[in-house]
């Protein structure tokens, strides 16, 4: 690319230093020179994919220098200026991009899917949206233990157009929350124009729609950058508020290598080619008689040897080894699940309701940093008045309404969580929770893997038929997330269970859905430890002993379970699994080798639940066991209905004592 003779950009250097001046020099130079070798390398076939921010470098560059160390940014694909900023090894970033043990995901993402709180950045997941809710959840931890600090999320022009963004917009703008929402807008998403994005003249101008201060800035003019990152830094560790910043720039490449640039006309090209943020920048340092062509050579030379000397580190490097027992090792992150039995045999008898009034109540105590969200949770306690009275007790800040963002609250706890705080998420409804189906299957679940940062996040799940409510309200949904590795999924059974398994579920790092059936809420009461406790997730509980059939169950299952066998004088084993993931295969295995005979009972539907996995692991490893065939009864395949006599049809109920019969009698 030739160099401009003299700069386009009109830099104000203001006050700032010499030093300061040339610093930004170097930083938008790495960058560059690093980019321009990874192309070399991929046209030589020695690496396999790269995603191109030439002439973006000024943004993430000022980003990455305006900021304090310890103030996490979250960037995206073409934000290498942060990384390099950040001072992130390079071997370290050439390893990741590698695959290599050195990078930061062990070989388990590629590119810049990457977090490292060392360096405090975070990267981004393919899905564009989610990091803005992350950064959200940061600075709610910077306000709530008034640090006077701020956090800043990247995103592109097409992810604004994602629900994600207006969900975490209108979080951090209603609590005020000291976020930098940065919107690098280049056009094009992929090859899609912003006149097919969006409507309005410009992306600063949604920030009205949000009560939020915005701003749009020429994302190529490094000192402009630079110092209104700093200024809005300044003013939000002082006066926390969230703002929208859009920066105007182009990227000189395809959205990847592999994509091209033939959608853009030439004259546009050629126009902002002229503007290149890097070679503007050094025509304006000469310009100025900052720097001369002596110091541009020693300076190129320098980065050259450094990105030389890091890269035959991580080409040198071997790939991972795979290690089966390695790779399952890091779905969880390592945790003593050790039960803690109640200090004293006090005991009360308590609603299944109040058991899990009392578990969040306890860990409200025990954990200073734990923060409660949701719809209605505050000053109305809640849809079932769990939480009444805790706003006056624990305080606004720790106990939240929430605005009707599931997605955006689910991020928010997971950005509290990279802060060391815990969160729990109630969903008002289990049935809702498809609106923040993302943020846990692809956040929730997969962090601690890729990059072993904890994903300390509860997310209660109010479930059930037998109440009436229809197809929106009275779901049990735990098998759409029962394949996501990386989840926990807990379900009680009774009022005892429920308190030590929420305990449990509050004290461990990983992410949990802890699933409680409405229809047990009011209905089903009995005697509950009255001091901390916890029960070990992932361990089932034998309910009752018998001789003729085993049935495997949980949640509501347990309670027909017992009814059925009573009513028919039937000697059963009834297993309550309590948690779902992970499953405590060891107990299926001792009461089918016991009984020979199971049933499998779940009120999720049939096709998919949880009990086709466990009858197939039956089937594959105890069949010598079995004197029957391995039975399953469910709900219907049909969505779950709201008048009466079509939802006990629905329900596995009526379905049960048939089976079971038949299966005893086989």
């Amino acid at each position: 690319m030739t160099k401009v003779e003299a700069s386009i950009i009109p830099f104000q250097k203001g006050k700032l230093a010499k030093a300061k001046l040339l610093e930004l020099y170097a930083g938008m130079v790495r960058p560059r020179m690093i980019e321009e070798k990874m192309l070399l390398l991929l046209r030589q076939g020695k690496i396999s994919k790269w995603f191109s921010g030439i002439g973006q470098e000024a943004i993430a560059v000022g980003v990455g220098m305006a900021l304090e160390a310890d103030e996490i940014i979250f960037p995206m694909h073409r934000n290498l200026g942060v990384f390099t900023s950040r001072n992130i090894p390079l071997h370290r970033l050439f390893g990741q991009w590698q695959g290599k043990t050195s990078g930061f995901t062990n070989g388990r993402d590629r590119s810049f899917h990457f977090g490292t709180l060392e360096y405090a950045t975070v990267g981004m997941i393919s899905h564009l949206g989610p990091q803005l809710s992350l950064a959200a959840g940061v600075a709610l931890a910077h306000k709530l233990k008034q640090e006077n600090k701020i956090s800043l999320a990247f995103t592109g022009e097409g992810g604004t157009s994602e629900g994600e963004f207006h969900e975490a917009l209108n979080v951090a703008a209603v609590w005020q929350l000291p976020v930098i929402f940065l919107v690098e807008n280049n056009g094009y998403g992929l090859s899609t124009p912003t006149k097919e994005q969006y409507n309005c003249e410009h992306i600063s101008d949604k920030g009205i729609g949000y009560g939020m201060r915005s701003l749009r800035i020429d994302g190529n003019n490094i000192l402009e950058v630079y110092q209104t990152i700093t200024t809005l830094a300044k003013e939000l560790r002082a006066h926390p508020e969230p703002v929208l910043l859009e920066c105007v720039t182009f990227r000189q490449r395809g959205h990847e290598e592999a994509s091209g640039v033939k959608y853009v006309p030439k004259d546009l090209m050629n126009y902002w080619k002229e503007r290149d943020p890097v070679h503007n920048y050094e025509a304006f340092l000469l310009s100025q008689g900052l720097i001369d062509e002596a110091y541009i050579e020693q300076v190129k030379s320098s980065i050259k040897e450094k990105i030389q000397a890091a890269i035959d580190v991580a080409f040198e490097e071997e790939l991972p080894t795979p290690d089966t027992s390695v790779e399952l090792g890091a779905i969880y992150k390592t945790y003593d699940p050790s039960p803690i039995p109640p200090a004293t045999t006090e005991t009360k008898d308590i609603r299944f309701i109040d058991a899990i009034t009392e578990a969040l109540d306890t860990a409200m105590t025990r954990y200073e940093d734990l923060v409660l969200m949701g719809q209605d949770i505050a000053d109305y306690g809640g849809v079932f008045k769990i939480t009444n009275g805790f706003l006056e007790k624990y305080g606004a800040g720790r106990v939240r309404n929430t605005p009707i963002c599931e997605s955006a609250i689910i991020g928010v706890g997971l950005g509290l969580s990279l802060k060391g705080m815990k969160a729990m998420v109630e969903m008002q409804f289990a049935d809702f929770v498809t609106c923040g189906f993302n943020q846990i299957v692809n956040n929730l679940a997969k962090l601690h893997y890729r990059w072993g940062a904890n994903a300390d996040v509860v997310v209660r799940m109010p479930c059930g038929g037998s109440v009436g409510a229809g197809p929106f309200h009275s779901q049990t949904n735990e098998a759409w997330f029962f394949k996501t590795p990386g989840l926990k999924i807990v379900y009680p059974s009774n009022p005892a269970d429920a308190k030590g398994l929420l305990l449990a579920s509050l004290a461990d790092p990983n992410p949990v859905l802890f699933f409680e059936h409405k229809a047990l809420y009011r209905s089903l009461s009995g005697e509950v430890p009255t001091d901390y406790y916890t029960i070990e997730i992932g361990k089932a509980n034998l309910v009752t002993t018998g001789t003729q059939a085993s049935i495997i169950t949980y949640g509501l299952g347990v309670k027909w379970a017992t009814e059925v066998s009573e009513k028919l004088g039937l000697s059963i084993d009834i297993l309550d699994l309590r948690s779902l993931a992970p499953l405590d295969y060891e107990a299926v295995i001792k009461t089918v080798q016991k009984t020979n005979r199971v049933l499998i009972l779940h009120e999720d539907t049939l096709v998919g639940g949880v009990g086709a996995e466990l009858s197939a692991y039956i089937a594959q490893h105890l069949f010598n066991h079995l004197d029957a065939p391995v039975m399953r009864v469910a709900s219907m395949d049909t969505p779950i209905p709201f008048s009466k006599p079509l939802e006990q049809q629905f329900l596995p109920v009526e379905r049960l004592e048939t089976a079971l019969v038949e299966l005893v009698g086989y």
